[in-house]
């Protein structure tokens, strides 16, 4: 399976309204599209504010799908013309592009205002760390760790069976990277939180967990442990 195809394969499961149908160098693929929200900007305030949401997912979202396409299309060109060198230069710039919009599509799911969250991992999250509380903690202080910027993520290994807490650096997507399928994202890269806790990344971490949509988490967990 070609990167391309991977990174549209991955795309296409988190959101079925992210792609439309174009025609690319002679054949059919999917050209990506910005995830609409479940939500208002404002409604995740006071602990992530309008504006930061409105430059996340519109500006910064919005350039990775674009650049996503640019460069799939490169990368196409260079296929069909043999011209093997580009498609290899074109690589990083897919995977950069194509991480960053595969992550903030489950961020955002990952996310509820604090009256729509809901729903129980508890037990195998208990069961793994001990507590919420503890896994809260442990997932923070990974995450805060992150040397410049990058993803803290819970994920479930399927040969383990298992929960595991890891992280990613810049865009890199956890599936592809890991093999853990993703169940939930924290996004540390500055434009997810300094223009409201400046270089505080670890109170943006604590304050997270009041519009965690577990819902969603757990989700994602049982259609993990169900394939």
């Amino acid at each position: 399976v070609s990167i391309i195809t991977a990174f549209t394969m991955l795309s296409l499961r988190l959101t079925s309204t992210s792609a439309v149908r174009t025609m690319s160098v002679g054949f059919r693929r999917f050209k990506h599209t910005l995830p609409d929200l479940q939500y208002d900007y404002g409604e995740l305030e006071p602990i992530i504010s309008a504006e930061i949401m409105q430059l996340h997912h519109s500006k910064h979202h919005q350039t990775y799908v674009n650049n996503l396409n640019v460069a799939e299309d490169q990368y196409n060109e260079a296929v069909h013309k043999g011209d093997i060198t580009r498609a290899i230069a074109l690589q990083s710039a897919i995977k950069f592009n194509g991480g960053g919009h595969i992550n903030h599509s489950i961020f955002w799911t990952n996310l509820a205002p604090p009256q729509l969250g809901g729903g129980e991992l508890l037990d195998e999250i208990v069961k793994t760390f001990g507590s919420l509380d503890a896994f809260k903690e442990k997932m923070n202080t990974s995450t805060a760790a992150v040397q410049g910027s990058g993803w803290g993520w819970l994920g479930y290994n399927k040969v383990r069976k298992s929960l595991e807490i890891c992280t990613c650096p810049n865009q890199d997507p956890l599936e592809s990277t890991t093999g853990l399928v993703p169940l939930l994202g924290i996004d540390v890269w500055e434009h997810a939180y300094y223009l409201q806790y400046k270089n505080a990344r670890p109170d943006y971490l604590k304050a997270i967990w009041g519009i965690v949509n577990w819902s969603n988490v757990a989700e994602r967990f049982q259609a993990a442990r169900s394939t």
